[in-house]
């Protein structure tokens, strides 16, 4: 599906601008620094790219915490994983019947669009974090709205989003998803 694509190629763009020194920075998703985010991405990439191909693929032994995936080479690991995320998440079959990503097995397509949602929110934490703009289309911001709407709930149930953020009624579509993961659209680091 294209909107798993244009999610994955914007995270690309923030993920190839952010240098070395940009790491330490803090992000809006507050348990994660630049490191940690981009530590909690290629830890569970794997598992997200073998949901695509129907497969279970377990994270690595150690938890996310007690691993440190982010090596020098990891701007370079983290585009590659994005790259067969996207292309898995590609064919018509990857959306059809049911997978798993790490509890029971569920319809493909509510797993899809966690994946959309995961790259697209983690972009934003990103760009945000290391003074860069996200650009996502219309049409994926639409899909994200809906998306993020339909799994609000359960997300803040499993802890995988905060208490809603009131967004004002001017605010963009994005603006809208970020509040109702739990994200303060109006975050902002101070740039030295």
């Amino acid at each position: 599906m294209s909107h798993l694509s244009n999610a994955a190629e914007a995270m690309t763009a923030i993920v190839r601008t952010i240098s070395a020194d940009q790491l330490s920075a803090p992000t809006p998703c507050a348990e994660y620094d630049v490191r940690a985010l981009v530590n909690h991405l290629l830890f569970w990439g794997p598992s997200l790219e073998a949901a695509g191909r129907k497969e279970v693929v377990p994270p690595p032994a150690p938890t996310e915490s007690e691993v440190d995936l982010v090596g020098d080479d990891w701007a370079a690991k983290l585009t590659a994983q994005l790259d067969r995320t996207a292309a898995t998440w590609s064919a018509p079959a990857a959306w059809e019947g049911t997978t798993r990503f790490v509890g029971p097995e569920s319809p493909a397509r509510a797993i899809g669009g966690m994946v959309v949602i995961e790259l697209s929110v983690h972009a934003w934490d990103l760009a945000s974090a290391t003074g860069q703009a996200l650009v996502l289309d219309d049409d994926l911001l639409a899909y994200l709205h809906e998306e993020v709407t339909a799994s609000a709930e359960l997300g803040r149930q499993y802890g995988v989003y905060g208490p809603e953020v009131a967004v004002p009624a001017s605010g963009s579509t994005l603006d809208r998803i970020l509040g109702l993961t739990g994200r303060d659209p109006a975050w902002a680091r101070t740039f030295a």
